[in-house]
């Protein structure tokens, strides 16, 4: 089964916030791994740095946060699926002209649901309700 994931998941499951716990019990109770793509890695990667920068983690903290991502990657835990960024992009302006007006979803989280639509994912893990509702109006289910 392919479960993909938004940067919201991912900076609980990798940094340090109130839904912290929550991602880390999801994710050992798993069996498949976690499916991302390029764009999950940048942001998340981004998100970590942003919040070292703002003082919301301590010195160091995102680089470390980030070892443990490349960790469960190269054991398998996390998969890359190469997409094509012009299939993503055009995937989200479908989305974007037919969810937006009525939701109000922002760039990078229609971009995320889009490219989990494209890999053919059953799950999206968000802890963004707004995108939660995205991705479960897509067909998705969103079981946090």
């Amino acid at each position: 089964m392919v479960v993909c994931a938004d940067t919201s998941f991912l900076f609980s499951l990798y940094g340090n916030d109130a839904n912290t716990a929550r991602a880390v019990k999801w994710m050992k109770s798993q069996r498949f791994p976690l499916t991302l793509t390029a764009l999950n890695e940048y942001e998340l990667g981004n998100a970590l740095r942003f919040a070292e920068f703002r003082k919301g983690i301590g010195q160091g903290e995102a680089a470390l946060f980030w070892s443990q991502y490349e960790a469960d990657r190269t054991s398998g835990r996390i998969k890359i699926h190469v997409c094509n960024l012009a299939d993503v992009v055009d995937e989200a302006r479908r989305l974007s002209a037919t969810h937006t007006l009525t939701g109000g979803h922002r760039g990078f989280d229609i971009l995320h649901v889009s490219a989990a639509l494209l890999v053919k994912a059953k799950q999206f893990l968000t802890f963004d309700a707004n995108q939660k509702k995205l991705a479960v109006a897509e067909g998705l289910k969103a079981p946090i």
